[in-house]
């Protein structure tokens, strides 16, 4: 039997307290969801409050004498009133889009001969759809869901029907179970039922695979036409619309989000002014009145258990809120020192906005110039904007690799994307360039570059291969 021995270790380990955690946290916050963080700390915090701050111009101290010397406000005394100032968000009314596409799609059930039962079907597969129209849950499910939801004991063959009913409706390709199938609907929706639409038809029913591959000299010979007609029939399937809900969205669906910048970078004279965009951040002070609160509780000679955990809650609320405020000025400071960092590596490009005076730049580059950890910029970069004289970037844009050309100079990445997005357009669409072709056109300019490296930046740019960029 083994003998049962102690022993004494020292071991050093590093880990991060709560306060340090939300403080990452208030890090990786962009200027809107920190807005809210504020907010949501003010309301859990009842010793933090808003700081008012300072008007810049003091009105209260100009006089009626002041106000007749200027003829121009005078003259516009009685027209219009001016009682907003330049801080305040100029927001435009919402305006409403109308009836939502699912109570469209219901008003025109109203032109089908359906009976109650076959209303409550058509209402639920209507309720199932996704937001771009399609069908995509299977019709065993939709069966056995109308049974217990809706009461309603319905055949796969009563639901397969309903969905045509709903395929008929508009916009038309509503309903369909894939790509495909909606772009057929649409064909057949068409008024003048031309040869070319007939091709259409059956290139989409009898070789879609062949179609999304654009395998189309062998559809040629199989489809038995010509390259004119295959040209005018590809013509029809082109001005169809993938996405049958375009135009019918909801207000909802449909809104893109706004970006609100994290800072904002001027350029005046030479001289750039950079700031973060914070109006929308509150400035936030402890309330005095709970620290006199403090102050009498601690100096009373002789507390009850009640005042003793009064003034123990009280204490903690003010740590509390001394920290968070430290926390936001620690956020500032770190956030303004990281973007003149990146300000200063990418001067050129943020002088005139152009691309291709965007240097190589990666995190470590930063982390070297502010004496932040390499985690701490990350943190800075993500999610975060700017503003500049030429438009709004995310932060992350202006980070890319490098590479040496045969001459010994160093350029970014994104330079190579766009000689190979410039290559690409240009092309040959009958002949489209291959990755090898593409590798050959960079290897000219200077570039040496891996055939695999320029498939990888093709796929980064979102440009297909070749082959599926052929067209007649």
């Amino acid at each position: 039997m083994a003998a049962i021995s102690q022993s004494l270790e020292q071991k050093l380990q590093q880990r991060l307290s709560p306060q340090q955690i939300q403080g990452i946290k208030l890090l990786e916050l962009p200027t809107l969801q920190l807005e809210q963080r504020v907010k949501q700390e003010i309301e859990e915090n009842p010793v933090l409050e808003e700081e008012e701050r300072e008007p810049e111009t003091d009105e209260a101290q100009l006089t009626l004498e002041d106000y007749l010397r200027n003829e121009e406000s005078a003259a516009s005394y009685k027209l219009k009133v001016n009682n907003t100032s330049k801080d305040d968000d100029r927001k435009s009314p919402t305006l409403s889009q109308g009836m939502s596409l699912q109570d469209f799609l219901i008003e025109q059930l109203a032109y089908h001969d359906l009976d109650e039962r076959e209303m409550t079907i058509a209402r639920f597969i209507i309720g199932t759809l996704d937001d771009d129209g399609y069908l995509r849950r299977p019709i065993a499910s939709i069966t056995d869901d109308i049974a217990f939801t809706q009461g309603v004991e319905v055949t796969e063959e009563e639901v397969e029907r309903i969905v045509g009913v709903i395929q008929m409706l508009d916009p038309a390709g509503i309903g369909a179970r894939n790509l495909g199938e909606c772009l057929i609907i649409q064909l057949r929706a068409l008024r003048e039922q031309t040869p070319a639409v007939k091709l259409a038809i059956a290139i989409l029913s009898d070789h879609y695979d062949a179609f999304l591959k654009k395998h189309y000299e062998r559809m040629i010979r199989r489809l038995g036409v010509t390259e004119e007609e295959f040209r005018a029939a590809l013509e029809e399937i082109m001005h169809l619309n993938p996405k049958p809900t375009n135009g019918y969205a909801d207000e909802s669906s449909a809104a893109s989000p706004n970006i609100v910048p994290d800072f904002l970078l001027d350029y005046n004279n030479g001289n750039f002014d950079l700031q973060l965009a914070s109006r929308s951040v509150p400035d936030l002070k402890i309330n005095s009145s709970y620290l006199r609160m403090a102050e009498r509780a601690m100096n009373t000679a002789e507390q009850s258990e009640a005042d003793k955990e009064a003034l123990q809650f009280i204490k903690q609320k003010i740590e509390s809120a001394k920290w968070f405020i430290s926390a936001l000025k620690q956020r500032q400071e770190t956030l303004i020192k990281t973007m003149r960092a990146i300000l200063h590596f990418q001067h050129d490009f943020f002088v005139e906005g152009d691309e291709a005076k965007l240097r190589p730049m990666i995190l470590k580059d930063i982390a070297d110039a502010t004496g932040f950890d390499i985690s701490t910029i990350s943190r800075v970069v993500n999610s975060k904007y700017i503003q500049t004289h030429f438009g709004v970037f995310l932060l992350k844009y202006f980070f890319s690799e490098g590479m040496l050309t045969e001459s010994g100079e160093e350029v970014s990445t994104r330079e190579i994307k766009r000689i190979l997005a410039e290559a690409i357009e240009h092309e040959d669409k009958r002949d489209p360039l291959t990755d090898e072709a593409l590798m050959d056109t960079l290897t000219a300019k200077g570039y040496k570059i891996a055939r695999r490296t320029v498939a990888k930046y093709r796929e980064m740019l979102g440009i297909p291969a070749s082959r599926l960029r052929k067209e007649l």
